[in-house]
């Protein structure tokens, strides 16, 4: 898929006021500061469509762009900056998980997992809500470029396993780097499958 067009629309704090449309949009949220924003810049190939900054849990909002004037690509807020406060922590709980349950038009969620870590808590419970919910998701496993060959293929190997004590099925997973752009491609397509498939059904 090329991105021809790819332009900022709205930003909500509630997943009721997004926009009323029959476009198929895709989201992507994942922990803070887990290379969000560079991974949408990325794959859109804008440098600063969505904001980036070194300081984590930026993005507060439901921001929703127009890609090629057919389908949304959808930044959620970053979960599990404890330094929000209680107050703040459970306002984006409810934020993200209201859209991500409720939301008619989300079509698939991208769950982003930082590559160099072994599997996260916060990670693991909150796709297990996507699957309490019959959310369709993948996961894109983020800043392959900051760990060695090796190591990566043993930490995506691990999370995958985490998640094989759950679910009978995997979900389909990248493996990305915002640095050298790999798995750009792999995720557009991906994007451009499921978006010709829906075409074939109308």
């Amino acid at each position: 898929m090329q991105i021809k067009q790819a332009e900022f629309v709205v930003s909500n704090a509630d997943y009721k006021k997004c926009p009323d449309h029959d476009k198929p949009e895709f989201a992507f949220v994942g922990r803070s500061n887990v290379g969000k924003s560079s991974l949408i810049n990325m794959l859109t190939g804008r440098k600063a469509l969505a904001m980036t900054s070194s300081t984590p849990g930026k993005t507060m909002l439901i921001n929703h762009f127009l890609i090629n004037d057919s389908w949304y690509l959808v930044d959620l807020p970053g979960y599990g900056y404890a330094q929000r406060g209680k107050k703040a922590m459970e306002q984006l709980r409810h934020l993200i998980s209201s859209y991500v349950a409720l939301r008619e038009q989300l079509t698939c969620l991208f769950v982003l997992i930082d590559s160099r870590l072994e599997p996260q808590k916060i990670d693991l419970e909150f796709i297990h809500f996507l699957g309490e919910n019959g959310v369709p998701f993948a996961l894109i496993f983020t800043k392959s470029d900051k760990t060695k060959r090796s190591q990566l293929g043993g930490n995506v190997a691990r999370f995958l396993n985490a998640l094989k004590k759950e679910w009978d099925e995997l979900p389909p997973h990248f493996v990305t780097s915002s640095a050298d752009r790999s798995g750009r491609d792999e995720v557009l397509d991906y994007i451009d499958q499921i978006n010709e498939s829906l075409k074939s059904k109308d």
